[in-house]
């Protein structure tokens, strides 16, 4: 591993190896308090974060690192001068990238020009760390992630992209169900499936609400992504029925519920289900750092 820039990069080993390093990190981080001594990390932001920054800021340093916060108030990436010359520069200093970004093209020139490994933190297409964070909490809660069969309900975006190539990975099947027109990218979609059939997994997609029966648990996401100007009321009937509240988890028969955060309470999903006992939101959150940490000394603690 070089960079990480979107799970469907890694092969299966890799990917099942930074999960049972963030449990071991996460167990034991006594034993990891050293690993990023005398290293640093440039965290590059053009979109406003909590969980993001939070949790790479503060795991950098529990693993002995240093980092350094840059948002817009240093130029606009490109704009005040290129990508190329931004990257080029940081390796100068830092012993690696993160980067959250609009666009995965940003993303992908800085890990182009850069000479220290360059992490994506969130892009347009996709984000990693979510994903990795989300089946690092659901590895948690199962011995077997072959035997997971996980449905995603709600507005397909990047989050539902890292997710279906996280599942392909660990030979999952994954449900994707969404209203007609909100699909996630069909490119993504066919990699996906290529990547699944090659490890024994599933990826369907539907806009049926029936299709959720049958899932361990039920996975959504604001209906609009951050940076869309569509307004709720245009689009709240339309998703309306695959708001997830007590009766879809029950038609499901889910165990689990999870959200990437923020989320839109009573919208999306019900309070009473973000609450419930089933709901692994906060478990998530706190496992973006120990999946971020895994990949971090996997990257440089060489």
């Amino acid at each position: 591993m070089q960079d990480l820039l979107t799970l469907k990069e890694l092969t299966q080993e890799q990917f099942k190896s930074l999960l049972a390093l963030a449990k071991q990190i996460k167990a034991s981080p006594q034993d990891y308090a050293q690993a990023l001594a005398g290293k640093s990390v440039v965290m590059l932001f053009e979109k406003p974060s909590l969980r993001t920054r939070v949790s790479f800021d503060i795991g950098i340093n529990k693993l002995g690192g240093h980092s350094l916060y840059l948002d817009q108030q240093n130029g606009a990436l490109g704009k005040r001068e290129s990508v190329a010359d931004f990257a080029s520069n940081i390796s100068c200093w830092a012993d690696a990238i993160v980067a959250r970004t609009f666009s995965h093209k940003t993303i992908e020139e800085l890990a182009q020009h850069a000479t220290v490994p360059v992490i994506n933190a969130l892009s347009d297409l996709y984000h990693p760390c979510q994903a990795l964070a989300d089946y690092l909490s659901l590895a948690e809660q199962m011995d077997d992630l072959s035997q997971l069969r996980l449905a995603y309900v709600g507005d397909g975006n990047n989050v539902t992209h890292s997710l279906m190539f996280g599942a392909a990975l660990l030979g999952a099947k994954m449900t994707v169900i969404c209203p007609e027109g909100h699909f996630p990218d069909g490119l993504m979609v066919a990699q996906a499936q290529e990547l699944a059939a090659q490890y024994g997994g599933e990826i369907v997609l539907s806009s049926e609400i029936d299709k959720i029966e049958g899932h361990d648990a039920i996975y959504t996401d604001t209906w609009i992504s951050m940076g869309d100007t569509t307004k709720l009321d245009d689009i709240k009937n339309k998703f309306a029925p695959y708001q997830v509240n007590a009766a879809l988890m029950a038609k499901a028969g889910a165990s689990f519920f999870m959200h990437c955060l923020p989320a839109h309470r009573g919208v999306e999903v019900t309070d009473e289900v973000m609450d419930g006992a089933g709901s692994l939101i906060l478990t998530q959150a706190e496992n973006r750092m120990h999946a971020q940490n895994a990949l971090l000394v996997t990257l440089l603690a060489k």
